[in-house]
């Protein structure tokens, strides 16, 4: 099939490189033309993707037209912040047969909206495939196995997104209930950011479970509320993309967290890095919708003050242990 992805990010290039694996011709395109000069020279994306060589099928674009030429597929990988600018530039350049497919998790900043809604508000297609679960970028362009769900309303789109990314190392399931996939996709960033938190101060195995376990219990509220399934959190875009983002060595929101734990300031955090925290502004989003829903979020509350209100990680600590006590 003839594919094209929309930014050139880490996830973004791991998926051109893994469908482009299977034999589809697959176009990889990046905002920035000197930057994509650059990957063509050099055949690797160091800046998002480091030490991957990327396949020679795959076509490295920077024009729109060009990008989305007779695509099959349209992949939608931008930050969520930057999502609804990019998604904007290829309107009226996405066929109305395409299927359309986001792998982008979070939640728009401006309007609190999931990247599906906005795919769809913005290229005037739908509904669009979410695909989400534990899956970074950094195994999954070496080959690691994993296994991930696509979530769409329509069930025939989730399956043919099924039949597309499936292969020797890459298991898709599907789900009708991509409300609850794509709230599982931003919330866990936001939790991973605490469990950082945690590390970066120096706590244990204890504190980390007892973080993950009561986050898991705030998804879920939050998912109710909003209009998705919870036991749709059982799953890999729940339970499973919270517990890889919370524990691994390649999770940017972990490694924003433990620097807040050792007294570093967001601004320094966030002005050092090449590549994008969803946790950091998704804490804004997920304190505006949980207030707005009347959800009860207190690890996720937390954040976003530590993030965003100037408050120091250990007294966190302090705000979270010394609580009401109640039954679990």
């Amino acid at each position: 099939m003839k594919i094209c992805v929309v930014g050139d990010g880490g996830w973004g290039t791991a998926n051109a490189m893994l469908l482009s694996g299977y034999g589809h011709d697959v176009t990889l395109w990046g905002a920035f033309p000197d930057y994509i000069e650059e990957m063509r020279r050099t055949r690797r994306n160091e800046r998002y993707l480091p030490g991957v060589e990327l396949p020679a099928a795959v076509r490295l674009e920077s024009d729109r037209a060009r990008a989305a030429e007779g695509a099959e597929v349209v992949v939608l990988a931008p930050p969520s912040k930057y999502f609804a600018q990019v998604a904007e530039g290829f309107r009226g350049l996405v066929g109305p047969e395409a299927l359309v497919v986001s792998i982008t998790k979070g939640l728009c900043e401006r309007t609190c909206r999931r990247m599906t809604e906005l795919g769809e508000e913005t290229l005037g297609i739908g509904p669009i495939v979410a695909l989400a679960g534990p899956s970074h970028a950094e195994e999954v362009s070496r080959g690691v196995p994993t296994a991930v769900v696509a979530a769409c309303a329509d069930p025939e789109k989730a399956r043919r997104v099924q039949d597309i990314w499936s292969g020797p190392r890459f298991r898709v399931y599907t789900s009708d209930d991509p409300a609850g996939v794509e709230i599982g996709g931003a919330v866990k960033n936001v939790l991973a950011i605490a469990v950082g938190c945690s590390d970066g101060m120096g706590f244990g195995d204890n504190t980390r479970a007892a973080l993950i376990t009561r986050g898991l219990v705030e998804m879920k509220r939050f998912v109710i509320a909003y209009g998705g399934r919870r036991e749709t959190l059982d799953g890999l875009a729940g339970v499973g993309d919270l517990i890889v983002t919370c524990t691994s060595v390649h999770s940017r929101n972990r490694a924003v967290g433990e620097r807040l734990g050792r007294g570093e300031a967001i601004e320094a955090i966030t002005g050092s890095m090449q590549m994008v925290a969803e946790g950091v502004w998704n804490s804004r989003v997920v304190h505006e919708i949980a207030a707005r829903l009347g959800v009860e979020m207190p690890i996720c509350e937390i954040v976003y003050r530590v993030c965003h209100c100037g408050l120091p990680a250990r007294d966190a600590v302090e705000l979270v242990m010394s609580r009401s006590l109640k039954p679990e």
